[in-house]
């Protein structure tokens, strides 16, 4: 009986054994995965960023879009569920950091390279070469017959409007509490929370009268709405920035050419033009991204 127990035991020593020898000599993961936040933006950028890496590299890339606000990409890139995503460095700095903007474009993008390579092991490459600030943005018949071009320009009317953002707009040091606080502003109500998606309609339908939205979204133009001016510099720098694991470039050293590639290769009026032509047209963003690198010889 003993014999028995004893051979059964180092049975499972073995299988056991045969394990851990099979997992640690496992090779390493064959593809990428890109991720993005939830809005129309992010998953066009996704999908460039995609399309030119398995295009340059032969490199499978699987992408996880739409998966919801800063905090959550940034914490699935930590945990190594996603290798790659774009980011904002304003955003970066203030929401992923909880650091006070300083100095121009360079100096924050530079400030965030460090930091994200000190505390995370990630590297901030080249700006993509647009910045999507936020953009305050009213109807364009209230800005003509009020004569409105500078977000001060509406401070006298705050007390009668009712104001729509996004959750994360509503949340962020660098959002609501401190941009209302910056031009003195007091609105009639509270803020309604609404998703990005959504958010101009409900201003062309007149149930908010100002909205938190992006200077890239091409539905502004569409529906023939005017974003305010910044006349008091409140929004630091938001260039569009990849950010990459260092163990994904490390593996993947192919990659870090094929980024350098998209480098200043997006200006804001392209970045309108497609999320206009996703948003407003309602085109296939796989579709909409090979003809951008067809006719930009990407």
């Amino acid at each position: 009986m003993r014999r028995a127990q004893f051979r059964f035991l180092y049975f499972l020593y073995l299988l056991n054994l045969l394990y851990f020898l099979f997992a640690c000599h496992q090779p390493p993961p064959s593809k990428i995965t890109i991720g993005s936040k939830f809005f129309t933006e992010q998953v066009i950028l996704a999908e460039l960023l995609a399309q030119h890496i398995e295009s340059k590299t032969g490199i499978p890339v699987e992408r996880k879009t739409n998966l919801g606000g800063t905090l959550l990409v940034h914490k699935a890139l930590e945990a190594g569920q996603l290798d790659l995503y774009v980011e904002y460095t304003g955003t970066a700095l203030t929401a992923v950091l909880n650091e006070s903007p300083q100095g121009d474009s360079n100096a924050v993008y530079q400030r965030v390279k460090q930091l994200y390579s000190d505390r995370f092991h990630f590297e901030v490459t080249e700006p993509l070469g647009f910045e999507n600030t936020f953009a305050m943005v009213i109807r364009g018949d209230d800005a003509k017959k009020l004569h409105l071009q500078k977000i001060s320009d509406i401070a006298p009317l705050a007390s009668k409007w009712r104001v729509g953002v996004g959750y994360e707009f509503l949340e962020r040091s660098d959002g609501f509490r401190g941009w209302s606080d910056r031009y003195n502003l007091r609105f009639a109500e509270t803020s309604k929370v609404m998703d990005l998606g959504l958010i101009y309609r409900a201003l062309v339908d007149h149930q908010v009268d100002i909205v938190a939205g992006n200077s890239t979204d091409g539905l502004i133009d569409f529906l023939g709405l005017v974003a305010l001016e910044d006349d008091r510099h409140y929004f630091p720098p938001y260039d569009a920035v990849p950010i990459v694991r260092q163990s994904t470039l490390e593996q993947f050293p192919q990659l870090r050419p094929a980024l350098a590639d998209l480098a200043g290769k997006l200006s804001a009026a392209d970045m309108r033009r497609l999320n206009y032509a996703v948003d407003a047209q309602h085109q296939d963003v796989a579709a909409v991204v090979r003809a951008f690198r067809a006719s930009h010889g990407l």
